[in-house]
């Protein structure tokens, strides 16, 4: 069903291949387009983006107990936020 393809990567420009396997994976997790960057400008690009490793963290407040935490996204006013301990409780719900 799968066959390898070979791609350009939009930032290099270097060809690179997106393999049988790596199709059925984007199939199977229903991504729709084909990856646009090779390997090595995907790890440049996601080395850029956390700031050479370290993530931007934002302060919020604790919906279920009111401790100040700090999370990876910035918090938005419609969803709840959790801190550790509540968010490991309420995943098992």
């Amino acid at each position: 069903m799968f066959e390898d393809k070979t791609l350009v990567c939009k930032d290099c420009g270097a060809e690179f291949t997106f393999t049988a396997g790596e199709q059925e994976f984007y199939f199977e997790k229903g991504f729709k387009n084909e990856p646009v960057r090779c390997k090595s400008c995907r790890n440049q690009r996601k080395g850029q983006r956390n700031n050479g490793g370290e993530r931007e963290m934002h302060e919020a407040v604790c919906a279920e107990c009111g401790a100040t935490t700090k999370v990876p996204f910035l918090p938005r006013n419609d969803r709840p936020i959790y801190c550790s301990a509540c968010f490991q409780a309420h995943k098992g719900n």
